[in-house]
């Protein structure tokens, strides 16, 4: 099913259609977003929780460093006498605030050894403002600013902030950027290419920097079908997509959203590059095709019994329409029944108008679809179920998967509330989600 597909010539005509799209595209793109996610404030602890061992890590690497000691010790004694022996990580929060911007708080234990025999314990504490923004390059990027780092022990934090140079404060500032190396780098991953057949990939594109409120982080994003490295040009959206309100009592930790013209696009993308074309052999009777007997008896007609074979393709693009508690796929077909399978020899064609309900679920971070007949007719089911069964990349950031998963089908669009998980070290690297 589909414009593009015939044998031995897809390779080449999909070349074309990318020097079409070259021209295209820039003409054609629309800056309206299609889908989006919400992060509500207990996904945002979540993920500070699981940030606690890596910010103990950085500050473990650096902090114990001898040049850090120095800085920290403003001493002249041996390095041997005066040290820090270790860092421990005992809170790490992240709180929304107003102006768009996060709260970082860490509080760290930093034992220090000031002789031989004697150690204290000195608490560490950082506040710093982070801010998210879209980058020249289209990723979303975490910024620190306003930061203040605060020393306390059994004396005054007065006492102890004039004994340490202030040049050290300095440093743990930077150690801070440091912290966000690794999350702009899954950030960075959100806009990842990720496949949705051989010839055709799917991209994920923030349109603004994220909103903050006290209801979450709402991000917006824009699909793109890429085919030979260029973007599909996509039917324009009758009616603009904004992101659903967060529900302000919702438990988990994420709340995707869908837009009825993102599951269009999909299908419109996956007919385009002939992800549904099919050719079928007539070897038995169909039992949905009428008369079934005498398709198979046409082959007779000729000199040689040739088999008898059926390609379907759009004659239109698919549609889907979403409401209350239901998606339908509506299909527009062309059937061409003929003989022969290298020079195929057409005795009829007919039109198969069909709708298919859409079955939707999660599995990790692929939207599972499956297509339940609802007409009296099942041309191209089975190919459509086959093209749909590795799913469909939903967007997500790397090394996190989707949990406790509720798909909900409203009118015009589709939420997916969710929870995060962060993925077990396999071999001392974390898996890609």
């Amino acid at each position: 099913m589909g414009r593009l597909a015939r044998k031995g010539t897809s390779t080449g005509k999909i070349c074309t259609l990318g020097t079409v799209l070259s021209i295209l595209a820039p003409a054609l793109a629309t800056k309206s977003p299609d889908c989006g996610g919400i992060l509500s404030p207990s996904g945002l602890s979540y993920l500070a929780e699981v940030s606690k061992q890596h910010a103990e890590t950085i500050l473990v690497q650096d902090l114990m460093a001898p040049r850090v000691s120095d800085l920290l010790l403003g001493s002249p004694k041996p390095i041997s006498r005066k040290q820090i022996d270790s860092v421990k990580v005992v809170d790490l929060s992240l709180s929304l605030m107003p102006d768009d911007r996060l709260r970082l708080s860490i509080d760290a234990d930093l034992r220090i050894t000031t002789s031989p025999s004697t150690s204290k314990v000195v608490r560490l504490s950082i506040l710093a403002d982070l801010h998210v923004e879209r980058n020249p390059e289209g990723n979303l990027e975490l910024t620190a600013s306003a930061c203040k780092p605060i020393m306390e022990e059994m004396q005054s934090t007065e006492e102890m902030e004039r004994s340490i140079p202030q040049f050290f404060f300095v440093q743990i500032c930077l150690e801070v950027s440091k912290l966000l190396i690794l999350p702009n780098e899954r950030l960075a991953s959100l806009t990842a290419q990720f496949p949705v057949t051989p010839s055709c990939q799917l991209q994920y594109l923030p349109l603004a920097a994220p909103m903050i409120s006290e209801q979450g982080i709402t991000v917006s994003l824009q699909t793109a079908f890429l085919v030979a490295g260029m973007a599909l040009p996509l039917p324009i959206s009758p009616t603009p997509f904004t992101m659903p309100e967060a529900a302000s009592t919702s438990p988990s930790h994420l709340t995707l959203a869908l837009s009825e013209h993102y599951y269009t696009s999909l299908f419109f993308a996956m007919e385009r590059v002939g992800a549904f074309n099919m050719t079928i052999s007539v070897t038995s009777p169909p039992a949905t095709i009428t008369p079934s007997g005498a398709l198979l008896q046409m082959g007779s007609l000729f000199q040689e019994d040739l088999p008898v074979m059926l390609t379907v393709m759009f004659r239109s693009s698919p549609r889907v329409a979403l409401e209350e508690g239901k998606a339908t796929l509506k299909l527009f077909l062309t059937v061409h029944a003929g003989v022969g399978s290298s020079a195929f020899q057409n005795f009829l064609s007919m039109s198969v108008d069909m709708s298919a309900g859409l079955l939707l679920s999660v599995t990790d971070v692929k939207m599972m679809i499956s297509a339940a007949v609802i007409d009296s007719s099942s041309i191209g089911k089975e190919r459509q179920s086959t093209v749909l069964s590795e799913g469909i990349y939903l967007p997500h950031v790397s090394n996190f998967i989707y949990t406790d998963v509720n798909v909900i089908i409203h009118k015009d669009y589709v939420l997916i509330p969710c929870n995060l998980k962060l993925q077990p070290k396999t071999g001392g690297k974390l898996m890609v989600g």
